[in-house]
């Protein structure tokens, strides 16, 4: 990709804004929701080590991106990634091919991911807005709506092993026999400035609201203090690569609010939780989750800023249950379709007793407003059913 990148910073995130118009992305909606805001603020079991369950007072802000061009935040990174590319052609090398470089390669000969679905739609649709070849490698088990979507939007698809290495070497497999530029789905500066332009958008529409005359959806049930502070105390986002949260992270540098990233616990996918306190990357991971969009590794540039930088406050994880509780939660009373991905983040604020400990702690009487994103809603009606019908996957 580009090595022409902007530096990481707030202001780069802010640049990066301009950009990005409809109808290459939308304005998604932040809502609010009384029940899960009330949820969220009673206390939950027998809280750890004999103590009394946590009871933080929080009211909780969902920025929409399952309501996103192709459904995910992802279609920024994308967008922003390949605008940056090519503007920059023909003045960087090739990545992965041995050819001199020459104008008009990417446009010739395309551009390659690999990617468990959401990345993968976003720039299937972002090449074919630039009328370029694309393309992805997904893993086989891949849901088979967002295999289809990618061809749908003009890629050509290749089908490699469940597994993140399987993934990875067939990618250079392609780049070898194609000449196409790798697009990654999270490690690359382009990619986490494009995706923290929604942490910009989300602090920004959560004030408005606030400070709105009558704010439509904003009662919590909390009485007068229903509108706290005016703006954001903290931003939950879910973490697979770390795009995304690394990129919100920087779009709050110096604003104060905190940032919070959240994981499956299944098979070791709380990689970054992990290294987040051990003080070093997991470079590997091999999970089956639920939350199929976090089966990866947090990327070389997003480690930086989420753990070198200090500007992630905490990372929690939770189990298959928990994230399945959270998504049905959405469908039933936000009536929202989102996949169990973008619902981790809710799963940790309801569910976490370390995390609900520390909002009470921090935050005492006056509570928290707490952006929660919900990244994405591509999942298919067959697993919505399966969903729907498991007794587990209930409060």
């Amino acid at each position: 990709m580009s090595t022409n990148s902007l530096p990481l910073t707030r202001h780069s995130i802010s640049a990066a804004r301009t950009t990005l118009h409809p109808p290459h992305i939308h304005l998604t909606p932040v809502l609010t929701s009384t029940t899960l805001s009330a949820l969220a603020s009673s206390p939950r079991g027998s809280g750890t080590a004999g103590e009394r369950p946590a009871q933080p007072t929080l009211r909780l802000w969902f920025k929409c991106e399952n309501l996103q061009r192709g459904g995910s935040f992802k279609i920024r990174g994308a967008v922003y990634a390949l605008g940056r590319l090519l503007e920059g052609e023909g003045r960087e090398g090739i990545e992965g091919a041995e050819e001199e470089r020459k104008d008009g390669w990417v446009k010739e000969k395309g551009v390659v991911t690999h990617s468990s679905g959401n990345h993968a739609q976003a720039l299937a649709l972002a090449a074919r807005d630039q009328n370029l070849p694309a393309h992805i490698i997904m893993p086989s088990i891949a849901t088979p709506q967002k295999i289809a979507a990618a061809k749908a939007y003009g890629a050509r698809v290749y089908l490699s092993g469940s597994t993140y290495s399987e993934r990875e070497a067939l990618t250079r497999q392609v780049i070898s026999t194609t000449g196409a530029r790798l697009i990654s789905s999270c490690d690359h500066p382009d990619i986490i400035l494009g995706q923290g332009t929604m942490g910009l958008e989300m602090q920004e529409q959560v004030s408005a609201l606030m400070n709105s005359l009558n704010p439509y959806g904003c009662d919590f049930g909390f009485g007068e203090n229903d509108l706290g502070k005016g703006g954001l105390d903290g931003i939950i986002t879910p973490c697979g690569g770390g795009g995304m949260l690394s990129g919100v992270a920087l779009s709050t540098e110096g604003t104060g609010v905190r940032v919070f990233g959240a994981e499956p616990s299944f098979q070791g996918a709380d990689d970054g939780r992990r290294g987040f306190y051990a003080g070093e990357r997991v470079k590997q991971v091999e999970t089956m989750t639920v939350a199929e969009g976090l089966r990866v590794p947090v990327g070389w540039w997003p480690w930086g800023v989420i753990h070198g930088r200090g500007l992630v406050r905490g990372m929690y994880s939770v189990g298959e249950e928990e994230i399945l509780a959270a998504t049905r939660l959405v469908w039933e009373r936000m009536k929202l379709v989102v996949e169990p991905s973008a619902c981790v983040g809710l799963a940790v604020v309801l569910f976490d007793d370390e995390f609900r400990a520390l909002v009470e702690r921090e935050a005492g009487e006056d509570g928290w407003d707490l952006g929660i994103v919900l990244s994405g809603g591509n999942i298919g009606g067959e697993a919505v059913s399966q969903i729907l019908s498991d007794e587990s996957a209930r409060l």
